[in-house]
């Protein structure tokens, strides 16, 4: 009776997470359009943190990213700063193969990393080595970007495991001078009330 119940468990867990998925081309035609490429390309600012499975909050973080667009590939140095102190880099290198797909590569990232766009919404999937204290965890990024009215994009990612979901990611980008001007334009429109 006891391995029946484990075993149900263990297929509900499955089902479960195994529920999650959304589709790209549901977001086809949505505003405003989100271009890659010409999104990242220049300075962009980024804030975020990281929850464990359970909801723990673990990380904290914001992200400087440089990104350069030659026509056919996107190269983004993004450097992270942990609240903990620590700080680390990484250079994806996104080529785009389609209208609308992208595979991209960087230094932790194992095999080809895969994207697709559609309306505003950006879809990007890959395994990263991630380090955990001592030791390094191969896990899976499940990314779901969406671009915003006023120019912010909201990034959430599941993070996964021998397909089970371990944590997830809530990121926020913003070009570089865009927080600024809109906090300029809300005490304006306060000055003038």
């Amino acid at each position: 009776m006891q391995r029946l119940s484990l075993a149900a468990v263990l297929v509900a867990v499955t089902v479960i997470t195994g529920c999650r998925s959304m589709d790209i081309e549901d977001f086809e035609g949505r505003a405003p359009k989100l271009v890659l490429e010409e999104f990242f390309a220049g300075q962009t600012k980024a804030w975020g943190i990281f929850e464990d499975r359970f909801g723990n909050l673990r990380r904290q973080f914001t992200v400087d990213i440089e990104g350069t667009w030659d026509g056919q590939t996107l190269t983004l140095i993004e450097d992270f700063f942990y609240a903990d102190g620590e700080i680390d880099q990484r250079i994806w290198t996104l080529t785009k193969t389609g209208e609308n797909t992208y595979e991209g590569s960087a230094d932790d990232v194992t095999g080809v990393a895969r994207g697709q766009t559609a309306g505003n919404a950006f879809t990007w999937s890959y395994n990263l080595d991630l380090q955990v204290g001592e030791r390094t965890w191969n896990v899976h990024f499940e990314d779901w970007m969406f671009l915003q009215d006023d120019g912010t994009m909201v990034n959430r990612a599941y993070v996964s495991k021998w397909g089970f979901q371990v944590g997830s990611a809530t990121i926020f980008f913003q070009k570089d001078g865009l927080a600024d001007s809109q906090q300029s334009g809300i005490r304006h429109q306060r000055a003038a009330e």
